[in-house]
């Protein structure tokens, strides 16, 4: 059963969401430079070993993290759509019928919403809602 969102309690919840957001794409960029240090490091005539393991993991230890945090925000019901511009969609009612709510890091307070099946694409301000 999915629990739906008031405006106000998802708002309040983007309080939590801001950080954890910023870290995982931090985090994704981490791993990108870390993927490419490994890349380098593996082409070498003669590769470090202990290096290698080392990079490894530290880049084991991020994706544990990023997956602890994805966990975290699925368990508030509120689902990732993109980790590069921390884009959310929190379930919500309106007029009875389901609709996401819409927000991404650099936003304000949730301003925008869209039907289950419009994406981001189909957002619309919370002004126009019905």
């Amino acid at each position: 059963m999915t629990s739906y969102y008031e405006l106000g309690a998802a708002n309040d919840r983007i309080a939590e969401l801001r950080p954890l957001l910023a870290a995982l794409r931090e985090d994704r960029d981490a791993i990108a430079a870390a993927q490419a240090r490994l890349r380098r490091l593996a082409s070498a005539d003669e590769p470090d070993r202990a290096e290698l393991e080392q990079e490894r993991e530290a880049v084991t230890v991020i994706v544990r993290r990023m997956e602890q945090a994805v966990r975290q925000i699925d368990g508030w019901g509120i689902t990732l759509r993109d980790i590069g511009t921390g884009l959310v969609d929190i379930p919500a009612l309106a007029s009875g019928r389901p609709i996401w709510l819409c927000w991404k890091l650099g936003e304000d307070d949730i301003a925008y919403w869209h039907e289950l099946d419009a994406g981001i694409a189909g957002r619309k301000p919370l002004i126009e809602l019905e």
